[in-house]
């Protein structure tokens, strides 16, 4: 009798690691456009910087050291009006000894239908002053599981009046 269930509970594993694998084996590719929205000021600021701030000044994005937490909405247009698809939470370290260079460690965590409670994370050092910048994407979870790939950031608008910032995000990935 033990001998049987211990032969079941083999097969049963053996179905298992089949089954897993054959899902691996689908490997997908998809390309996304997300927008940033993001607010340095006001009351209802999305990114905050933690270490190297002035009081009542502006945020020191250039200062060497100077650490920023972020948890922007991601829409799925240029407009800050249209819907809401992700957040973007994590952190930016200015790195460089120049300023130049921020190291953004980011998670966007989907909130649409589609996608929801799918992530992807993002990580890498960013030349903060170019027109686009370049990180890695080095993992992902639900419909992303997995995920490889890269992503852009360009800023497409910039009020620095109000503290507003559109940022667009180009992502290509590699996922199963």
């Amino acid at each position: 009798m033990a001998s049987n269930s211990i032969k079941l509970s083999l097969i049963f594993l053996l179905i298992v690691f089949i089954t897993s694998k054959a899902e691996l084996d689908k490997l997908k590719e998809t390309n996304m456009t997300l927008y940033f929205q993001d607010w340095s000021g006001g009351p209802n600021a999305t990114v905050l910087q933690i270490t190297g701030h002035q009081d009542h000044g502006p945020l020191s994005f250039a200062k060497f050291g100077s650490v920023f937490v972020t948890d922007d909405p991601i829409t799925e247009s240029f407009d800050k009006n249209s819907a809401e698809i992700a957040r973007a939470q994590g952190i930016y370290v200015t790195s460089a000894l120049d300023g130049k260079i921020s190291h953004v460690l980011i998670s966007i965590i989907f909130t649409n239908e589609e996608y929801k409670g799918t992530t992807l994370e993002i990580q890498g050092a960013s030349p903060q002053f170019e027109r686009v910048r370049e990180v890695a994407v080095v993992g992902g979870t639900g419909k992303f599981r997995l995920a490889r790939g890269y992503a852009t950031f360009e800023t497409i608008h910039f009020d620095l009046a109000i503290h507003y910032v559109v940022i667009q995000c180009n992502v290509t990935i590699l996922h199963y």
